[in-house]
């Protein structure tokens, strides 16, 4: 029985995400989040365009909260409308402005909106990102394009789990054109990124020793010392330099 509550709960939670999402097409919503507090359900609808969800006068979610209320038997929804921070880091927001750009300009200048777009987020701060636009661009035939730049990872828990993603769909005359975005903020840590420390070099100091009057004092007594010694082999050394000499004349005069 639990289970099936559970479920059931899930299963009503995306029935009303789904709901709000098709009614909010045309607004530029970007993701809705759904909370439960003791005065009832909490609903907070991100966009980056707060005044076309909003409605003149709040005619917009006047409307919604007696549909959710009559059709999805909600006690007490209260809508809310979420900022975002930055726009350029958030998936939804750039795929909503691709759209937006395409819907009313047309697809002309396809690769000037992707390149630009991915400098813009770039810019931002992103490690990486890449944008996919598939459909009939710029031809009859259906095709592909993709523009990455950065690091971006594909697989793995990062790019299940952590990579930001938003598919949208820009409806035309010429037919319907798909908008991946797929973005890693900088805000994540790889596991793969190391940094290297710089050793930091020992400062070496260089202090002045202050000597103690007691320490001048036997100082001096060594260098007095020092000199009488070198005094006296002065004098020996001199001595012998004489006594050489005498030797050597006296061998002279022996000779003759």
């Amino acid at each position: 029985m639990i289970e099936r509550k559970f479920v059931s709960e899930k299963l009503k939670e995306f029935q009303v995400q789904e709901y709000i999402a098709s009614t909010l097409s045309k607004a530029g919503h970007n993701r809705i989040e759904i909370k439960r507090t003791p005065l009832g359900e909490k609903i907070i609808v991100y966009t980056t365009r707060p005044g076309l969800i909003v409605g003149r006068k709040g005619e917009n979610i006047k409307k919604l909260t007696v549909v959710l209320k009559k059709k999805f038997k909600m006690e007490n929804p209260q809508i809310e409308i979420g900022e975002i921070e930055n726009p350029l880091l958030d998936a939804g927001a750039v795929a909503d402005q691709i759209v937006y750009t395409f819907e009313r300009f047309g697809t002309k200048r396809f690769k000037f909106t992707g390149y630009d777009t991915l400098t813009k987020i770039l810019d931002a701060g992103a490690i990486g990102a890449e944008i996919v636009i598939s459909g009939k661009v710029p031809g009859a035939r259906a095709k592909s394009w993709r523009f990455s730049a950065g690091y971006l990872k594909k697989s793995g828990d990062i790019a299940e789990n952590y990579a930001l993603n938003a598919k949208v769909v820009a409806h035309l005359k010429t037919g319907s054109i798909g908008v991946k975005v797929t973005i890693l903020p900088p805000t994540i840590v790889l596991p793969d990124s190391i940094k290297i420390k710089e050793e930091k070099k020992p400062e070496i100091k260089i202090e002045e020793l202050k000597e103690t009057p007691e320490e001048l004092k036997e100082v001096e007594k060594e260098e007095k010392e020092e000199s009488k010694v070198e005094k006296n082999e002065e004098k020996k050394n001199v001595k012998q330099e004489k006594e050489t000499k005498k030797k050597k004349t006296v061998k002279k005069k022996t000779k003759k």
